[in-house]
Order: structure tokens, then C-alpha cells, then sequence
């Protein structure tokens, strides 16, 4: 197919898409075949049966459109129901740097039993992410580790290493990443998404994105509204376009502090006594153990059973911090704290804490936020902001309001970030944890609110990272459920119990 075929495709598509869009869809909706897609077999162990995967090009700049060009990778799950098949569902994945097609070998099978059918449902590795076209930035594997990425404050709150630190990654990602690292951004992922459904031949898509993937998917109900069939937003952070990914990490310190009574909960019930995890008698005790336990570190780090890698004071944070997003993680937790307070155990750390990110891991992970929006420059004003926060939210001790690369990146924020408004159809529907450590409840009504009616909040009286099909929350996943597969939405938002 030459250039100028595919650019009359892709305006008759378009065109296609705007007329459709302003009518209902009132049956099953006939996938049309693509001849920019070549669908392959991929199936993994312990995926989903009958998993495929192809390669989608697109443009390296969309200001360039026929200049250079990137790989996606993307994968989908065919629906096992013709018959009752009504259009195509994209799987949003979270991050920035997270994987759709992992997603979906992980998800594909439970959302197949939940949809019946009503979707093909499909996915994709964003640009740097996985089995797409990826960049990276030559950072130390000492500047990689979880713990050094987040810019955890010294034990005195001092940030000068933090500084330095960020000084040279983003240093490095000038020197070696490319136009590639430059591209990584929400708007060209939006544009990315919408050359895929193109590609896909559907005049909409319906959707559900988790964590990063709902403000990837709230920009693409901005940018392209008749485009949008069914939306679902899960846990959704404050899409203030003066801050964007700035403010989602500040905010982690309030979700750390609403999120961390549910473990100290669980960590004082006397049902733990049997696994030798019961850490206090009362659940207000845990808080203070762990904080001192945690100054203890700083003044005196432990060896672990990781040559050369010690336990601190800020990588028993870190590992608090992760294991709040599932409570199935809380004895991983428990059983390091019992490590610390015992004088003659040596702490075992897991994987994600004890070692470092891939290189293009990292960098991805860092570009998208740096990219998208500029960051404040003054090292004062990040100490200033460290020190206050330190003292209102002591869990975190200043990290979520600490420096970063971002502040020292260059040929940032190309594009001002899209404002989310409520001008468009209402068919989208929010869904989230009231303790949620990532992305915390007071960051999701703001995207409530700047979403107007066009939107529906479910709020699920629980913690944690995440709800529909991974938390075992029948209300919620009933009410996801039925918006998918009938449309059927609630009148007004609601609340559903905590409990399974």
C-alpha cells in the first residue's frame, strides 16, 4: 500500500468515524479487516487461548506524518461470539511505562467469562514500552533501583544527592535517548491509539484504562469524543493540566496516609499470631513501629540477603509504599518488619526493591512525565516543599514532593497538556478505591468534576491500587460488568461496600 492509499484510508476512516458517531449503535458491530494489521498467533503460558499480535506503524512525529516511523506492538483476543460481538474494547494499560499486552495475557482470560463476547478486545505496548519501538538513557544500575528513581530525601531531609542524581539521568537521557525518548509523551500515546483504531477499521472504540491509562483515556475523550463508545476509567488521579504527573506524585503522600490504616488493621489482628506476622496488639501501634523502625534504619542500615544491596530507612518506605496497592501483598510487608525487629534476622528484600529497572524501563518511565509538562527548575523551592511535607506526611518523608530529573530536563513540554472538560457525550464511568495509595480519592474528584455529566463516579469503600476484576469486589465489577455489555449506566454515582 503506498503512502498516499494510506492516507486516503486513514481520511476516509476518519470521515466514517465523525458521521457514525453522531447516531446510536443499535446492533452487533462487524469488525472490518485491515490490511496494515497482519494478525499472528501468540498465545502465552497461562494466557488467554487464541491471543494474536501484530506490529502497527506510526509516525515517529505526527507533525512528520511521512517522515519517520515507530512500532507498536498490539495484541488482541479475538471474541469467541460473533453473534454477539458489538464493537472492540481497548485495554488502556497504567504506568507510564506499563505493558497492554501483558495486560492482557494477564486479564484477557477474566474479562473474556465477565464480557460474553460483547468485544474483541485489544491492546497495545505504548511507544518505549515492551515489544514497541523503545529508547533508553545509559543510567548506572545504582541510579535505576526503585528507590533511587523515586527521589527519597536523606535521613535529615537533605536532597543534595537527590539533586545529583537527577542532574545525570536526565544528562544521560539528553545524550542518549533521541528523538524516540522526545516522543514519548500522553498526546502522541492518544494519537497512537486513535492511528490503531484506524487500523482496526472501527468507527469507535470502547475502553477501560487503569491508573495512567485513565488520563491517557480521558485525553482521548477530549481529543476525540464521537470516537468514544463505552469508557471506563479506573482509578483516576487529578487531571489539572498546570501539574499533570507533578501533582499525581505529590498526591502519593495523602494516599500513603489514607491507605496505611487498612494494613495497620490487618497487621494487629490476632488471626496473624498463627502466621507469626502480627506486628502490634492495637492497630494505632503499628503506625509508630514503623516509623521508628524506619529511623532506626536510617541511622544504621542492615545487611539483607542481596549481596551489597542494605536495607535503609527509605527502602523499607519503598516496600511500604508498593505493597499498600494489594492487600494480598500485606504479608510481604509484615514478614520484613518481624526481619527488622528482630536483631539477628537478615532481611530478605523482594526483586522490585532490592535491584534496578531495566535501562529502557526507566527511561520510559521518566520521559512521558518529564515530556509532557515543564517542572519547576529551583533546587530551594524542592527543599522548601521536602521539608513541609516531611512533617505532614511522615510515611513518605518528602519523596512524593522531591526533586527530579524533570527539573533539569531539556526540550520538555512540546505541547500543553489537554485540559479535561465536560463538553462531549456522557458515556463514561469512573470507578475507584476510597483509599487508593497511588492515585489517592481526592485526586479522582477532581477528574469527577472536570468531567461533569459526562461522567459517573463508583466509589468501592475499600483500599488499594485498581478495582474492576482484581480486587473481588462484586458490586463494583457488576456495575463495570453491565455498562460494557448493555450500556445500562447508574443514573447518579454510588457507593458499593467494601466487602467481596
Amino acid at each position: 500500500m503506498t503512502s498516499r492509499t494510506r492516507r486516503v484510508l486513514a481520511l476516509a476512516l476518519t470521515v466514517s468515524a465523525t458521521a457514525t458517531a453522531l447516531t446510536a449503535v443499535t446492533g452487533p458491530a462487524a469488525a472490518s479487516p485491515s490490511p496494515l494489521l497482519a494478525w499472528r498467533p501468540c498465545a502465552q503460558p497461562g494466557g488467554p487461548a487464541g491471543q494474536e499480535c501484530a506490529e502497527l506503524p506510526v509516525p515517529l512525529d505526527y507533525r512528520d506524518p511521512n517522515g519517520p516511523r515507530l512500532t507498536l506492538a498490539v495484541s488482541r483476543l479475538a471474541s469467541e461470539r460473533p453473534q454477539a460481538r458489538r464493537g472492540t474494547l481497548l485495554v488502556i494499560p497504567g504506568g507510564p511505562g506499563g505493558s497492554g499486552i501483558r495486560r492482557l495475557t494477564q486479564q484477557g482470560d477474566s474479562l473474556r467469562r465477565e464480557l460474553g463476547g460483547a468485544y474483541d478486545i485489544v491492546s497495545f505496548d505504548p511507544r518505549g514500552v515492551g515489544g514497541s519501538t523503545r529508547a533508553a538513557c545509559g543510567i548506572p544500575a545504582e541510579d535505576r533501583q526503585l528507590v533511587t528513581l523515586r527521589s527519597w530525601p536523606a535521613s535529615d531531609g537533605g536532597i543534595a544527592a537527590n539533586v545529583a542524581r537527577s542532574r545525570r539521568t536526565a544528562e544521560a537521557c539528553v545524550r542518549n535517548g533521541g528523538a524516540v525518548l522526545r516522543s514519548l509523551t500522553t498526546a502522541n500515546e492518544v494519537r497512537d491509539i486513535d492511528r490503531f483504531r484506524q487500523a482496526l477499521g472501527e468507527e469507535r472504540l470502547s475502553a477501560f484504562g487503569v491508573s495512567y491509562g485513565t488520563y491517557v483515556g480521558a485525553v482521548y475523550a477530549q481529543k476525540y469524543p464521537q470516537r468514544t463508545d463505552r469508557w471506563v476509567l479506573d482509578s483516576s488521579g487529578d487531571p489539572d493540566p498546570r501539574r499533570v504527573a507533578r501533582g499525581w506524585l505529590a498526591n502519593m503522600a495523602r494516599g500513603a496516609e489514607d491507605r496505611f490504616p487498612d494494613f495497620a488493621t490487618w497487621a494487629a489482628d490476632p488471626a496473624r499470631d498463627s502466621m507469626g506476622l502480627r506486628l502490634a496488639e492495637r492497630p494505632e501501634d503499628v503506625r509508630p513501629l514503623f516509623l521508628s523502625l524506619a529511623a532506626e534504619l536510617d541511622r544504621a542500615p542492615r545487611e539483607t540477603t542481596t549481596a551489597g544491596v542494605p536495607l535503609t530507612g527509605n527502602r523499607l518506605r519503598q516496600a511500604m509504599q508498593t505493597v499498600l496497592y494489594n492487600d494480598a501483598s500485606f504479608p510481604q510487608l509484615a514478614r520484613l518488619i518481624r526481619q527488622v525487629m528482630d536483631p539477628e534476622a537478615t532481611p530478605v528484600l523482594t526483586p522490585d526493591v532490592a535491584g534496578p529497572m531495566p535501562d529502557e524501563d526507566a527511561a520510559v518511565t521518566m520521559a512521558v512525565v518529564c515530556n509532557d509538562v515543564r517542572w519547576p527548575a529551583s533546587v530551594a523551592a524542592y527543599e522548601r516543599a521536602v521539608a513541609v511535607d516531611r512533617g505532614r506526611y511522615p510515611l513518605t518523608a518528602g519523596m512524593p514532593v522531591n526533586i527530579t530529573p524533570c527539573a533539569f530536563w531539556k526540550g520538555a513540554a512540546v505541547e500543553k497538556p489537554t485540559r479535561i472538560t465536560d463538553e462531549g457525550p456522557s458515556n463514561i464511568l469512573m470507578i475507584q478505591n476510597r483509599r487508593d495509595p497511588s492515585t489517592p480519592y481526592s485526586g479522582a474528584l477532581k477528574m469527577r468534576a472536570a468531567l461533569g455529566d459526562r461522567a459517573r463516579l463508583v466509589t468501592v469503600e475499600r483500599g488499594g491500587h485498581g478495582v474492576y476484576l482484581g480486587t473481588g469486589n462484586a458490586c463494583g465489577d457488576r456495575v463495570v460488568t453491565t455498562f460494557l455489555v448493555t450500556g445500562e449506566r447508574p443514573g447518579r454515582d454510588l457507593s458499593c461496600p467494601g466487602r467481596p
